[in-house]
């Protein structure tokens, strides 16, 4: 009898290095590509409307990549255990191949799904997709899971190199006939934009992920120490939202950062490259915390900070929202995150910083925000980041560390150049002032067209004065819980 194999994509909208899909190439002699969209599966956390944005792309391309090895995207729309039952009688299906996902929700909604389709008869095999590792496979001497990084990247490299990518399929061999399914929109809602991840050159798919990957190390590897922390240049790798999605594996991207660094002789140093790695690491991290400390997307890691007064402030929050501050780098990061759904990692931490220390609002707030306006969105990653920068979390920034948003902006946006384009308002302000235009002459400000309060917002918040105000809760904090330590 012909073996027919559903392949269920997920956060691998991927053709090559796809475990499911080689898997079911393997073992079955006709295969059905399906992407169900359920948002029912991610609880709490179900994707923003910019994550839905580069999706309903994301699809197209997937679909578009099948059909040019004779086989199509069948896309449907609810609940997995309803849909996967149909599908598997209506194509005579007898194995279900997918890839694990690591939110608590969703990992229960696998564990649902499995023991669901296992009572109907069909096997179900799961693969790894999104990580080097299993997030559950290190433990410390403890026993323990890993609560700071550098013990866990010293035990994660010690486990040697990731297996090698597996190549795309040439062909898929296609059912007698095609069940039916939705187009790639199916998965927006009203109000999405599908234009979200197109700007600045953004090609969501596995074509426009190899095609970043390759700009990457073939021209901006060699000064990624230097360039990833610029928000003027393009200097970052970019690459989270074809992670996120799976259009690129984190093990292509180890492999490819390893051929970078035995073919660059001097032009690229292993300095560069390691801290390349590094980053996967981080993120490798990120789900480790997130699987072994379920809670955290909306609790501290450290109980100690449940108790942190924050501040009730809707006026504030609004401000920042919206990018109207006064503070220009972080009123140019909010603005770039609405317009492009994307934000410079930087600046990202610039903006929560100000969020959780000058204006003292929620981390989980501003990680709600980030949440569902991010193409890149990542449960994993937006936890441990907003907890890193609050300091209630795993190698958090100790809790005195406040990011000066007009010294961060000097630094790292030199010029203005990434204030000029998504402030315009202060397009013709002098470098001099561009970070600070609150304390420019008015001859300066007449020149350059602002007008304070109208134009431009004057600083909603004082920030010195903001600092002190954070460094003294937080120490009151502390002092309360009866530690000694810094959050």
């Amino acid at each position: 009898m012909t073996r027919r194999a559903i392949v269920m994509f997920r956060n691998d909208l991927r053709l090559a290095d796809n475990q499911s899909l080689s898997a079911a190439l393997a073992s079955a002699e006709r295969i059905i590509p399906v992407y169900i969209h359920a948002p029912i599966a991610h609880g709490d956390w179900p994707q923003g409307s910019a994550s839905r944005s580069w999706l309903a792309r994301s699809l197209a391309s997937l679909d578009a990549d099948l059909r040019a090895r004779g086989s199509r995207l069948i896309i449907r729309t609810g609940d997995p255990n309803q849909i996967l039952p149909s599908l598997a009688a209506e194509t005579l299906a007898g194995e279900l191949h997918l890839a694990r996902r690591h939110g608590p929700a969703l990992r229960r909604a696998e564990a649902s799904v499995v023991a669901h389709l296992a009572g109907a008869g069909l096997e179900v095999h799961s693969h790894e997709a999104a990580l080097l590792r299993r997030p559950d496979d290190l433990r410390n001497n403890q026993g323990e899971p890993y609560r700071m990084f550098t013990p866990f990247y010293r035990a994660a490299q010690q486990l040697g190199e990731p297996a090698s990518p597996l190549p795309a399929p040439s062909h898929l061999p296609a059912p007698e006939v095609w069940p039916n399914g939705l187009p790639p929109e199916a998965v927006l809602e009203p109000g999405d934009r599908a234009h979200l991840g197109s700007d600045d050159g953004w090609q969501p798919g596995e074509t426009g992920a190899h095609a970043r990957m390759r700009l990457f190390f073939d021209e901006l590897v060699g000064s990624y120490i230097e360039g990833r922390d610029r928000p003027d240049i393009d200097g970052s790798s970019r690459l989270s939202a074809h992670l996120s999605f799976g259009e690129i594996g984190a093990r292509q991207l180890w492999h490819a950062a390893s051929d970078a660094l035995a073919a660059g002789g001097g032009d690229i140093g292993q300095a560069q490259v390691t801290a390349f790695v590094r980053q996967l690491y981080w993120r490798e991290f990120a789900y480790h915390l997130l699987v072994n400390f379920p809670l955290t997307p909306e609790q501290p890691l450290h109980e100690r900070f449940a108790s942190f007064p924050w501040a009730d402030d809707p006026e504030g929050m609004s401000a920042w929202q919206e990018g109207r501050t006064g503070y220009p780098i972080v009123d140019a990061g909010m603005r770039q995150l609405a317009e492009t759904g994307w934000m410079h990692n930087r600046v990202r931490m610039v903006a929560a910083s100000f969020l959780t220390k000058d204006l003292l609002l929620p981390w989980q707030d501003g990680a709600r925000w980030f949440w569902e306006h991010l193409t890149d969105a990542d449960l994993a990653n937006n936890t441990l980041g907003w907890q890193w920068v609050a300091g209630c979390g795993a190698d958090a920034a100790p809790y005195f560390r406040v990011f000066n948003p007009v010294l961060q902006g000097q630094k790292f946006d030199p010029d203005g150049a990434y204030v000029k384009r998504w402030v315009p308002e202060l397009a013709k302000m002098p470098t001099r002032w561009i970070h600070r235009p609150w304390e420019a002459p008015d001859e300066v400000l007449s020149d350059a067209g602002v007008a304070l309060g109208q134009s431009y917002p004057r600083p909603i918040i004082d920030h010195a004065e903001a600092r002190k105000r954070a460094l003294a809760v937080y120490e009151t904090t502390r002092k309360s819980v009866g530690r000694q330590e810094p959050f």
